[in-house]
This record gives structure tokens, C-alpha cells and sequence, in this order.
């Protein structure tokens, strides 16, 4: 019974993010975090362009509020719009910057390259981004760039890494972008060697405590 509620809010939480997505293609969204409160369902938006989402007077924001009522049967949905503070670690917002730089013609290495830079500049621990399609051939085929250290399988994996996805649909074909991006790592041991411990005081014999008593007197 447990197992069934939770793949029914799985499949609900997926279904929401991706309606959310379909309805702000041009926006650059970001992370998407959906919060299930007693009072209702909170949905949290981060996108480059908060004016895109919200719209005039707030009109796109009560629009979508009217569907996640009829479409999702939420209750009380609330939307909150924040703006991305760091896109180069916002592993949609690079994918959809990646999309767009290959429909307009750019070379995929050069893209994989350049964004592998700034992605890892910007402080990430690591990262990688899997551009897949016709990429400059008539076969279908997936290149790969790796930088810094991400783990690849576990919990640790689901995790430390976020992942985002977007689609270019160029002339020779849809191409997928998947980027990962490492941002901590929860599993790094601290070292004993790297902490300094306040030195203990040294013990004071009783022939000390007895000539500092005299002393006192």
C-alpha cells in the first residue's frame, strides 16, 4: 500500500515539473522544487527570467494556478518565482543554453568545452555533459565531457549530483543535452592530521604545588 502511494506521488511529482517546464519553454528554468504542505501544494520556481513566468500583473502565474487546480486536482497550489543566482551551477539552465547555442549552428565540442569550464570555474567539484543526436554524421551517436571528480552510481550519486535535460531540434535532427553537476560530497571524511587540538596543560608535580603554596604564604 506505502509502495503504491508513493509511485502515485512520484508519477504526480513528474507530471507537474514537466507541465511547469511545457508552459515556460523560453523562460531558462531552473531547478523546480515542489513542497506538500497541509495547507496546500507549494511550488517553487527558478528561472533566469522571472518577468517571462510571472507576467503582467501576475496574469501567467493565476493561469497556471486555474490548471494545476483542474488538470492536477491540487487543492490550494501556491507558486513562488525566484531568480536563478548562479545558472553556470543550474545544471537546466546550462542544458537549455546548450540547446539553444546548437540550433543557432555552434560545434557540440566547442559547446561541451566551453560550458565544461565555466560549470566547473564556478565551483562545482565536477560535472559532465552528454550531448546525443546526429552530430555532424548521418548514424546517431553521444559525446561526452567529464571534469573534476562526480560520482557515477549509489545514493551518493542521487544525492550530491543534480542533473538537467533539454532538447535542440536543429536541421539534422533532435539532439538530447544531459549535464550533471557535482556540487558537494557528502561521503569526504575529515582528516584527523588536518585539525590542531589546543595543547593540554602539563601536569604539575606535587613538590611544584607544594612550593607554590609556600610561595603564597
Amino acid at each position: 500500500m506505502k509502495e503504491r502511494i508513493f509511485i502515485k506521488k512520484a508519477k504526480e511529482h513528474i507530471g507537474l515539473e514537466e507541465f511547469i517546464r511545457s508552459q515556460f519553454v523560453l523562460a531558462r528554468t531552473g531547478r523546480i522544487d515542489i513542497q506538500y504542505t497541509p495547507l496546500g501544494t507549494r511550488i517553487i520556481i527558478h528561472t533566469m527570467t522571472p518577468g517571462l513566468v510571472i507576467g503582467a500583473g501576475g496574469e501567467r502565474i493565476r493561469e497556471i494556478v486555474e490548471r494545476l487546480k483542474e488538470d492536477f486536482g491540487l487543492e490550494n497550489p501556491q507558486i513562488d518565482v525566484q531568480k536563478v543566482t548562479d545558472p553556470d551551477l543550474d545544471p537546466n539552465v546550462v542544458a537549455q543554453n546548450i540547446a539553444s547555442s546548437l540550433e543557432r549552428g555552434v560545434n557540440y565540442k566547442r559547446l561541451g568545452n566551453f560550458f565544461l569550464d565555466k560549470i566547473m570555474n564556478a565551483g562545482a567539484i565536477g560535472c559532465e555533459i552528454v550531448i546525443s543526436g546526429k552530430l555532424g554524421s548521418e548514424k546517431a551517436r553521444s559525446e561526452r565531457f567529464i571534469a573534476g571528480y562526480i560520482k557515477k552510481c549509489g545514493e551518493p550519486a542521487q544525492r550530491d549530483v543534480v542533473r538537467g535535460f533539454a532538447t535542440a531540434n536543429p536541421k539534422q535532427g533532435v539532439i538530447g543535452v544531459l549535464v550533471k553537476i557535482m556540487l558537494f560530497n557528502s561521503e569526504k571524511k575529515i582528516s584527523v592530521d588536518n585539525i590542531k587540538f589546543e595543547d593540554e596543560p602539563a601536569e604539575v608535580s606535587e613538590e611544584k604545588k607544594e612550593e607554590k603554596i609556600e610561595e603564597e604564604k
